[in-house]
């Protein structure tokens, strides 16, 4: 159900830091590092940080992204998001800067929350 969720912080240095050290216990480790953002998990990255466009509050930096079994169940995600109170945050469509075949769309359900769709095979 869950691909991956991702946390605000105002500093990803310290926030490196702290996670690296209190996930290791766990199992997870830092697998991706884009400077702004860095992705932990223990076979793909589940757990994201990023620091929030500038001006933005950290804490308004929360993000869920659902696991779709295909392309046309994330266009369909978007299609009823958007039909039922949900604000474009990203049409559906391939996001090579995170992998060649990731597929997302991006939402703002009614009270703010950020949630997203992605597949993550090729068609």
């Amino acid at each position: 159900m869950i691909d991956h969720v991702s946390v605000g912080v105002a500093d990803i240095e310290r926030a490196k830091t702290f996670y690296d050290a209190a996930l290791a216990p766990l199992g997870y480790q830092r697998m991706m590092d884009f400077g702004h953002a860095a992705g932990y998990g223990r076979e793909h990255c589940q757990f994201w940080l990023g620091v929030p466009e500038e001006g933005a509050d950290p804490g308004a930096g929360v993000h869920i992204a659902f696991s779709a079994p295909d392309r046309a169940a994330v266009d369909r995600f978007y299609q009823a998001a958007l039909a039922n109170g949900g604000l474009d945050n990203g049409a559906p469509g391939l996001r090579p800067k995170y992998h060649t075949h990731y597929y997302g769309a991006f939402v703002v359900d009614p009270d703010g929350n950020k949630i997203e769709a992605c597949h993550h095979k090729p068609t």
